[in-house]
């Protein structure tokens, strides 16, 4: 953990300009530190982690676990997902001590009214994310004042001006991979030795629900295989505001 005193330009940030100074503040720290600060701006009991434990979750969660393992993470388990991610969650945990983890499903009703056949995701693609993400993660950060999450810009789209702290409505929102580079993050893997996704071998560079996740080129984006052949880049959580 970082030496911050509680007073400090990073707490005193919640009670002043809370977005600007904390980002300004935060503009070019580590990952580490981005996490510390949040920690000790809002507390452990109000700090949740949310991750998709995809191909490059790992790299964000081990930043994490030696911050403070005990952090919550929420995980959205939408009922659509590789049967490999839910295993890589159980092994992320395992590996790094996770210690709370808290694995959020939408609700069974307002699956069987609004998507009753399960062709949502190919008729209306929003709706689907709407119920099967948006929704159930604005339910599940409710009772934090702040989130961390795992995006970066050099993946480019609507992430490639992200600020490493942003305003959510009543919460705020660390980005603390937002300067990192893909070749800081496979450092991380291979310096930890963290295991990776089981997918990335078969050609999945980025991973989110079953129908709406295909294999990348080496010359595409690594989010390319998302929503192939639509205009959808976000699943729409990094668009809601969860006040």
């Amino acid at each position: 953990m970082s030496t911050i005193a509680p007073h400090s330009l990073a707490a005193d940030a919640t009670i002043l300009h809370p977005v600007q100074t904390l980002d300004d503040t935060l503009r070019d720290a580590s990952p580490a530190r981005v996490i510390e600060t949040a920690l000790k701006t809002v507390g452990r009991e109000r700090l949740a982690l949310v991750s998709s434990f995809g191909t490059e979750s790992a790299a964000l969660l081990k930043v994490m676990a030696d911050v403070d393992p005990a952090i919550p993470v929420i995980f959205l388990d939408t009922g659509w997902l590789f049967e490999e991610t839910l295993a890589y969650r159980d092994t992320l945990i395992a590996a790094l001590g996770l210690r709370d983890v808290r694995s959020i499903k939408p609700p069974e009703e307002a699956l069987s009214r609004q998507d009753p056949d399960r062709e949502l995701w190919f008729s209306d693609p929003d709706a689907c994310c709407r119920i099967r993400k948006v929704e159930p993660l604005a339910r599940a950060l409710k009772p934090f004042a702040a989130w961390i999450n795992g995006r970066k810009r050099f993946q480019g789209g609507a992430r490639a001006e992200i600020a490493v702290v942003e305003d959510d409505g009543d919460k705020l929102k660390f980005n603390p991979f937002a300067n990192v580079s893909r070749e800081e993050i496979e450092a991380i893997y291979k310096l930890a030795k963290l295991p990776p996704h089981p997918l990335v071998t078969s050609g999945y560079l980025s991973v989110g629900c079953m129908p709406c996740s295909s294999r990348t080129a080496p010359d595409e984006n690594a989010r390319a295989g998302r929503w192939r052949g639509r205009s959808k880049t976000e699943c729409g959580i990094h668009t809601m505001k969860t006040s």
